[in-house]
């Protein structure tokens, strides 16, 4: 077991390019770009799943979603598969969480001493409606809308619920320095920001004006059509076409980047508490978020595709040993479950590699990196493979998409059916099926969502299960 404490903090869609430390043009994140600066950030680090349960439950198991079957966010962790939180307990190390896991319920061992203010799935099964995906079973959504009533400045029970946490999460700090106890310990915190709704406190709405705002890239109304797979997922929800108007699309983004900034806000006075009560030295901390935001590209938002705005997440490691820089190795979330375990001494069976070896290592420009996406508007199975400056989205059933992230970072050109590529897509493929049958993995997760359906009363009572939008957070002290 190492001397150093290890503070995880990991928010809810947080765009991976979203940053200053990133090279993010206008967005501001002094705090981050400050644990960057002091530390180390991966620069090419993804999410297992982009939407919210089955990316957090890869995490806490550190295994990938096709061996969880955790497919979708009616499938929340319950602590049945071991994970880095049993691997501490076992081996005698303090561990506790403060805010939002989005597992299924408090009482589930699911590998926290306590659990602070925690945030679960609504009514402990989340959103069964989703699960029904098939195109002639599911039901469209054409009233209501996933990103809010209002959009704009102002407060909302998350922002709320981000006050408490990190309220309690700077009262943690104060109370085991305290308590006389000097083992090592592990803090998971988890704040909701920037998850819609978009509504964002005033001040830091006010960093990012309207009219200052970039348009957003291959938008359809500006002639750029969506893969055919996209628009079908795209469909059930359909954000986009839900705005009010062009100042409410806008007020949107706004709010978007408004959440980022309060989200620094909350790190910074979580790493200020951090030092305050004298942790500072020997702690590692670690800042990551469970997927992206597409934030109006290609006129999509929220998570739920392959593409880097959603895939992708941001990933700084600070602390004793680690080295100042970055590293462009690719990593996902199950590297970072691994590192939990690694930190404390304790052995942990899982395929991610710890951050800590990663960065050790030479650079690994062809480490290749598996996302998968079973959950809401998905009429069929959907994996990522990175590998090097190439970048596979396979879609069963449809046509795949071939990019090039050296010479298109922005992902605007697919090359899957371009001759001259054949040979690297075919590659690409060889690799993902050494890995998962995309088929076989759509077949079982369509398998598993049929018979929880069935389970809770077939279809019809399946539509009246889950929150209709954002989870609720939990009720909190004012």
């Amino acid at each position: 077991m190492t001397g150093s404490n290890l503070l995880i903090v990991m928010s809810d869609e947080h765009q991976a390019r979203a940053m200053g430390c990133a090279g993010h043009p206008f967005v501001q994140t002094p705090n981050l770009d400050a644990l960057a600066a002091r530390g180390l950030r991966f620069t090419d680090a993804y999410t297992p799943s982009p939407i919210c349960v089955p990316a957090r439950a890869s995490f806490a198991t550190g295994q990938p979603v096709h061996v969880t079957g955790l497919w979708d966010n009616a499938m929340p962790y319950d602590g049945s598969i071991p994970g880095w939180g049993h691997a501490l307990q076992t081996g005698g190390v303090p561990v506790e969480s403060i805010g939002k896991l989005h597992y299924r319920a408090t009482e589930d061992p699911a590998g926290f001493d306590v659990e602070h203010l925690p945030m679960h799935v609504a009514d402990g099964v989340g959103m069964v409606w989703a699960s029904i995906r098939r195109e002639d079973e599911r039901v469209v959504q054409t009233t209501g809308r996933m990103l809010g009533d209002y959009i704009g400045p102002g407060t909302s029970k998350y922002t709320d619920y981000d006050a408490a946490v990190t309220d309690r999460a700077r009262r943690w700090f104060h109370d085991r320095a305290a308590s006389g106890d000097t083992r090592p310990w592990c803090l998971f915190v988890g704040l909701v920001a920037p998850h819609f709704p978009l509504v964002c406190p005033p001040e830091f709405y006010d960093l990012y004006p309207t009219a200052d705002l970039p348009p957003v890239k291959l938008h359809p109304k500006d002639g750029h059509p969506r893969h055919p797979w996209v628009e079908k997922q795209n469909a059930m929800m359909d954000s986009e076409t839900k705005f009010r108007d062009a100042d409410e699309r806008l007020r949107a983004i706004a709010s978007y980047f408004g959440l980022v900034s309060w989200l620094d806000h909350n790190v910074g006075r979580i790493l200020a508490a951090l030092q305050a009560a004298g942790y500072g030295d020997d702690t590692t901390v670690v800042y990551t978020s469970d997927h992206g935001d597409n934030v109006g590209a290609r006129g999509l938002w929220g998570k739920s595709n392959l593409y880097q705005e959603s895939v992708a997440v941001p990933l700084v490691m600070a602390g004793p040993g680690i080295p100042v820089g970055t590293c462009g190795t690719a990593v996902d979330l199950l590297d970072l479950a691994a590192t939990i375990p690694a930190h404390f001494g304790q052995p942990f069976d899982a395929p991610g590699t710890p951050l800590t070896d990663i960065a050790a290592a030479p650079e690994d420009p062809e480490r290749a990196i598996l996302s998968q996406y079973h959950a809401a508007g998905a009429v069929s199975g959907a994996c990522m493979l990175k590998k090097g400056r190439w970048k596979l989205n396979h879609y069963v059933g449809f046509a795949p998409e071939l990019f090039d992230l050296v010479g298109d970072p922005e992902e605007t050109t697919n090359l899957a059916a371009d001759p001259a590529h054949a040979g690297t897509l075919a590659a690409l493929q060889s690799d993902l099926r050494a890995r998962l049958d995309p088929e076989g993995t759509d077949a079982r997760a369509f398998a598993d969502q049929a018979a929880m359906i069935a389970r809770y009363g077939g279809r019809e009572a399946a539509l009246q299960l889950g929150a209709p939008g954002a989870t609720p957070p939990p009720e909190i002290a004012r």
